[in-house]
């Protein structure tokens, strides 16, 4: 049901709507916010019962902010793409920001008639007080993040879900910013999450569990990393990257193992 607070986005030149997903985070919440405000035509927020300020700060940017129940993160953006009312839309995540140099890009290319249907954007990410621009960090593209609402759907995957697109797919050249963690700690409680998501979606898919992913799969993801995407380059904070995502990796196939386990009772 949608909040009951006047809409202090007002339509603006752009025909666009701006759909954010959000769950406890409020530490980015206004931020993510004011980087769009008064931007767009439309401002939509889908909150996933928050039990923070999360949802109490999106009414003071916007009317229309939903509460879904969090099924997976596909089914979840396909509901806020439904709530969109115009052609064209930007998906934007609590942790990321809008830019004014973005902002112009996609004004120039919503403005377009031979423009693509779908748009990924890169992204810079800030991680322990620098910009990571290794690892695998730059340019960082998740799904499309521009696109024409009859033309892209998510595949309803419990996370890092992918998409079908019945159109052209291009890249814009402006970043967004995204600051992903605060800090170690936040790393891996987020991390946490995911990895019990990617667990569930590997039983759910069939995978095959063997005892050599615990070892191999965490490694192998470790020097990809700071070896291959040359996250030496970035100093300790590419060494610590990189070490943070062999163990993401490893509790990851862990759980698998767990849930495969657990299932065979």
């Amino acid at each position: 049901m949608a909040a009951t607070r006047t809409n202090t986005v007002t339509a603006g030149p752009l025909s666009l709507s701006i759909y954010v997903i959000a769950y406890n985070d409020e530490p980015n919440m206004r931020a993510c916010l004011e980087s769009v405000a008064g931007w767009a035509a439309e401002l939509i927020v889908v909150d996933s019962h928050s039990t923070d300020r999360t949802a109490a700060i999106a009414q003071e940017f916007t009317d229309k902010v939903y509460q879904v129940e969090f099924t997976g993160f596909g089914a979840l953006r396909n509901q806020a793409v439904a709530y969109c009312s115009h052609e064209w839309i930007f998906s934007l995540d609590t942790d990321e920001r809008m830019t004014p140099e973005l902002q112009r890009e996609i004004e120039q290319v919503v403005g377009q008639p031979n423009a693509s249907d779908a748009y990924f954007v890169p992204r810079k990410n800030y991680f322990l007080g620098r910009w990571i621009k290794h690892c695998g960090w730059y340019p960082d593209y998740r799904q499309p993040q521009l696109f024409r609402k009859n033309r892209l759907r998510y595949r309803e995957e419990l996370v890092h879900e992918s998409f079908d697109c019945d159109g052209k797919v291009g890249h814009l050249s402006q970043p967004a910013l995204q600051y992903p963690f605060r800090d170690i700690d936040h790393y891996i409680a987020k991390q946490d999450r995911y990895s019990d998501l990617m667990a569930r979606r590997m039983v759910e898919q069939g995978c095959r569990f063997s005892a050599h992913q615990l070892v191999t799969h965490p490694l192998a993801a470790f020097v990809k990393m700071y070896g291959l995407r040359r996250g030496f380059v970035d100093g300790m904070p590419g060494l610590i990257l990189s070490g943070l995502y062999g163990y993401y990796t490893f509790m990851k196939y862990a759980k698998f193992w767990e849930l495969t386990k657990t299932s065979e009772r």
